[in-house]
């Protein structure tokens, strides 16, 4: 079994998450008392979210780089960055390293096309439904074109995520809110899935709420860790 090094904290509701499944998939596959080798780094994620808001990437990308190197010398084989907005800076992170990183967008998207799906709707923080580094991604490599709600409902997917579910805050009203923008987007176009595009929506819907193909970000990315650490 090889190690994985997770990068977490951003937030370690997502991150507890990642550490049960990863260590539940190593179970199913090799049964017994078999766990998984794995090392954590976990932020304090104020810290993170504050150089998020006042758009400082340069800075984040720094701290990022040096939990990646402090992982490797650690023993890490490779990296898992347990969240979807920080793979902004998987180049820096990558750089940072002479190990692969295993990126969330590309277990996400290989899942997409095993089920045919290529016109999804993203729910995510702003910055991951805003920026190219996400979409961008899915569409250049994967021929992936996602939808994102309009401006006000982008704004009610992000102020949940940080307001609650970072803080493991989970209300009926905002899964309805989460719901009504998904009906909205497929009113709108031709959606054929949901990409649950933060780490920490897993925690308010799931694919129970559909009746299309829901993509947990969080389980998709700690499947491919398995996958790797297993071969």
């Amino acid at each position: 079994m090889k190690t994985i090094g997770l990068i977490g904290g951003m937030s370690w509701e997502s991150t507890a998450i990642y550490y049960r499944l990863i260590n539940e998939g190593v179970r199913e596959r090799l049964g017994g008392l078999h766990s998984a080798k794995l090392l954590l780094y976990s932020f304090d994620f104020d810290e993170i979210a504050s150089l998020q808001t006042a758009g400082d990437w340069a800075g984040a990308g720094v701290l990022l780089a040096e939990a990646a190197r402090r992982l490797e010398g650690a023993g890490a084989e490779a990296l898992v960055l347990g969240t979807n907005t920080m793979h902004k800076l998987a180049a820096e992170v990558e750089g940072a390293v002479s190990i692969p990183l295993i990126h969330i967008a590309d277990a996400t998207a290989e899942a997409m096309t095993a089920r045919g799906v290529t016109h999804p709707i993203l729910l995510a923080t702003r910055f991951t439904m805003e920026q190219e580094f996400y979409t961008g991604r899915l569409r250049d490599r994967h021929g992936i074109t996602a939808a994102v709600p309009d401006p006000a409902g982008r704004d009610v997917v992000h102020r949940i995520i940080y307001e609650e579910l970072v803080r493991g805050i989970v209300t009926a009203p905002s899964k309805q809110d989460y719901l009504a923008e998904v009906a909205r987007l497929r009113q709108a176009g031709e959606a054929d899935g949901l990409i649950m595009g933060c780490t920490e929506i897993t925690m308010l819907i799931g694919q129970d709420d559909f009746d299309f193909p829901v993509f947990d970000t969080t389980a998709l990315h700690a499947r491919a860790a398995v996958d790797f650490m297993l071969g």
